[in-house]
Parts: structure tokens; C-alpha cells; sequence
């Protein structure tokens, strides 16, 4: 395997990297908005939300894919192969983190929450001080996996031609019919990112757990 393959594999990293973080930089939020539409159970919207994630939970990344690349234009909205890739990620993962914001707000404590209104706090004052920042460490372990499961699902992009580090390794692996070195260094690529996320996820809890000593 030659420097211009493994730079090849390096490119596809990179394309991996952003459209990952892209996913997760848009789905967190909207699957924390999703969840705490559930949470309060608000009319018509909450039925929508819970229809909304329970198609997207079931269904397969890789139709997921395919659907919104193929179905799109049918629609009249042409989509290139990276923004079908990351709608689909996007959609994919909001779902899935819908579920893991709604299982540590169902878990809250709500003996807090009446002792904060009882003081006279707002609905949106409760929810900045005390609500959210109990939820994110309570969803930090499930939310950082997801990011982990996000990462390491971005291959099946390469239906629609995107080129990631999967694909470029299969590409050089059929190229050069030594299958074996590229995809060593695909998973040399992979091991770092997935250790970046679980030492961040480490160092945060060990801060917040600093900051809620006593």
C-alpha cells in the first residue's frame, strides 16, 4: 500500500470526522427539543414526535439513506450524495437521542421541581438551573455511545457514493488486492475518535461531579 493510499484513507477520515460532528452538532438539540415535547406532553405535537421516532428508530441507516437520496427529488429537492448522507444521520440520530434526553427527564426528580416554583422560579429559569444540568450528566453516558454508534455507522453512506474511511479502504483493498493493510488503517482511524469521545465524556463527568460536591 503506497503514501498516496494511506492519504486516501486519511481524506475519507476526514470526511467522516466532519459529517459525524455535523450529526451530532444538529441532531443533540433536536432530539433534546423532541424529547422535551414528549416530556410535557404537548397536544398533537407529542403524538407527532413519538410517530416521528418510532419510524426513524426502526428503520435501518442504510434505507434511511436510500429513501431520502432516491425520494428527495421526487419531492423536487435534488440532493447531493454528503447532504443526503447527512440528513440521514441527522434524522437518524435525533431519534435516538430523543430517547436517551427522554429517559433522564422521566427520571428527574420532580420534588425539585415543585420546591424551585414554590420559590417563585419561571418555567424557563427551572429548567436552566436545575432541570438541564442534571439531565445532561444523567444523559451523558447513553448520549456519547450514540455519538460512538453515529461514527461508526457513517460507512453505509457509500450507497449513495460517499467516500469515507470504509469506502476508501475498500476501494485501495480492490485496487490493490491486498484487502488486509487499508482497513488496518481504517481501524487505526477509527480507535482514536471513539477514544477521543469516551475520555470527553470521562473528563466531564469527573467535572461536573467536582462542581455538584459539596
Amino acid at each position: 500500500m503506497s503514501f498516496a493510499d494511506v492519504l486516501a484513507i486519511l481524506s475519507g477520515a476526514l470526511t467522516t470526522i466532519w459529517m459525524s460532528a455535523a450529526g451530532i452538532a444538529i441532531g443533540m438539540p433536536i432530539g433534546l427539543g423532541l424529547a422535551l415535547i414528549r416530556w410535557a406532553r404537548v397536544p398533537i405535537a407529542g403524538p407527532l414526535v413519538i410517530t416521528y421516532v418510532s419510524l426513524l428508530r426502526a428503520t435501518p441507516l442504510v434505507t434511511l439513506v436510500l429513501l431520502v437520496f432516491f425520494a428527495m427529488p421526487q419531492l423536487g429537492v435534488t440532493l447531493e450524495p454528503i447532504q443526503a448522507g447527512l440528513l440521514s444521520l441527522v434524522l437518524n440520530t435525533s431519534a435516538f437521542n430523543c430517547e436517551v434526553w427522554r429517559a433522564s427527564l422521566l427520571s428527574f426528580p420532580k420534588d425539585q421541581m415543585e420546591a424551585a416554583k414554590s420559590v417563585g422560579m419561571g418555567r424557563v429559569l427551572r429548567f436552566r438551573r436545575i432541570v438541564l444540568p442534571q439531565v445532561v450528566r444523567a444523559s451523558l453516558p447513553g448520549l456519547v455511545n450514540e455519538m460512538s454508534l453515529l461514527v461508526k455507522t457513517t460507512p453505509v453512506l457509500a450507497v449513495v457514493g460517499v467516500v469515507e474511511v470504509t469506502r476508501a479502504a475498500v476501494r485501495i483493498g480492490a485496487e490493490t488486492y491486498e484487502p488486509l493493510p487499508p482497513f488496518f488503517v481504517a481501524l487505526a482511524v477509527y480507535l482514536p475518535i471513539v477514544f477521543v469521545l469516551v475520555s470527553t465524556q470521562r473528563r466531564l463527568e469527573r467535572r461536573m461531579a467536582r462542581s455538584t460536591a459539596p
